[in-house]
């Protein structure tokens, strides 16, 4: 059975989830860090803070993922995390302290964490079910390159509303708040694809399925993130800050955009290549685009810049996801999904705003940039380092 790019009630159902799931990225992921500085936090503080939403994002949706795995349930924890995220995001804005803050933003760390390896483990249930069945089977990457389109339409919209970055907290709250309304709606569409079983097995908890690839692989994957933190943390603020250029929206529109055709097509890469091998190219371009920034603190080098984003996520994510789903056991994937977003990409994201922050009260954006780019050749490096136990995971 090969892959169809035919979507399916499989592709429509997940791809319309994704899509509405990844429009409130659209507003926490440019914007997150705007809120905390309208709140009145030094970019410093910022980190610190962002650091804490990152490692809250660690050990909640692994602990809530291996629930999931053990109940057979997957769409109540996705229910959980919208009301989470509700609940956070009037706390931030009604509450103005240290403390609040730090509860507020855990809340919306694990609303907006959990329902990603909850999200791909369903829809790669779903996917190899209609394998079984003799269905044409869905591209994940079309599935995944949805999310993209939702997170990118809203991206467009805000840059269009006035004055949308310079608004009150509350302001982007409120937008943040209804888009979480709309994917909590369009749950009652997403099919529930757990066993509906609680897991008897007690012997899978010891994590016997990770072994030394495994852990190399997801070290490999770790770096690379690591070296994507300063766009994910700062790179608002940078544009507002450094180049007095409020194009916020329309920069990470441009990201969003420029990575969803290789969503789409990296599956097709992998009929020849391992997932890993992928990984390595996207770190070497991760490389090119922080050096850029930090060379060229210019529009035109975001824009340059920003195109990257196709190879460095859009090549970066799938590959991570397939390699996982490789090594994980059909029954704890959603564990090995968990584990990709905790310590694949939630530690280093925790690591880098909390030491990004340092940097840039100290040195500023650019030496953050060229800084950071020093993770991503560590990524490519040890990727060399144990090249042929990973090319053989595909």
């Amino acid at each position: 059975m090969t892959v169809s790019g035919k979507p399916g009630q499989t592709g429509i159902r997940f791809g319309a989830n994704y899509f509405l799931f990844f429009a409130i990225y659209g507003i926490s992921g440019p914007y997150l860090q705007i809120i905390l500085r309208r709140i009145g936090y030094s970019p410093a503080a910022v980190g610190l803070l962002l650091a804490c939403f990152e490692l809250i994002g660690i050990a909640g949706p692994i602990f809530l993922a291996r629930k999931a795995d053990a109940l057979g349930r997957f769409n109540p924890f996705l229910l959980a995390s919208s009301a989470a995220i509700l609940l956070g995001l009037t706390l931030l804005v009604t509450v103005k302290s240290p403390a609040a803050t730090i509860i507020s933003l855990g809340l919306i760390s694990l609303g907006l964490k959990t329902p990603v390896p909850v999200l791909d483990t369903s829809a790669l249930k779903a996917i190899d079910a209609d394998r079984l069945q003799g269905r044409n089977v869905p591209n994940y990457g079309v599935i995944r390159a949805v999310g993209s389109i939702g997170f990118v339409l809203v991206t467009i919209a805000v840059q269009n509303i006035p004055g949308f970055d310079t608004s009150p907290p509350a302001v982007m709250a409120i937008a943040m708040g209804s888009l979480t309304l709309g994917f909590l709606a369009g749950l009652a569409w997403l099919p529930e694809m757990g066993h509906g079983i609680r897991s008897a097995k007690k012997a899978s908890r010891n994590f016997s399925w990770i072994d030394s690839a495994f852990i190399a692989g997801l070290a490999v994957i770790s770096l690379g993130r690591l070296a994507m933190a300063p766009i994910g943390s700062f790179f608002s603020l940078y544009l507002v800050e450094s180049l007095d250029w409020h194009a916020i929206g329309a920069m990470s529109a441009l990201g969003a955009s420029v990575e969803i055709p290789m969503l789409m097509i990296t599956w097709r890469f992998m009929r020849k290549r391992s997932p890993m091998q992928l990984i390595s190219v996207a770190s070497a371009a991760i490389v090119a685009r922080l050096l850029v920034y930090a060379l060229f603190p210019t529009r035109v080098g975001v824009v340059f810049g920003q195109l990257l984003h196709s190879l460095c996520y859009g090549l970066f994510q799938p590959a991570a996801v397939a390699f996982i789903s490789l090594k994980t056991p059909p029954e704890e994937r959603t564990t090995g999904m968990a584990l990709l977003l905790g310590f694949g990409m939630g530690l280093p994201a925790v690591l880098g705003s909390a030491l990004g922050g340092l940097v840039v009260e100290a040195l500023g954006y650019r030496w953050l940039f060229a800084v950071f780019s020093v993770f991503a050749v560590a990524s490519v490096v040890l990727y060399r380092a144990n090249e042929r136990a990973l090319k053989s995971v595909r």
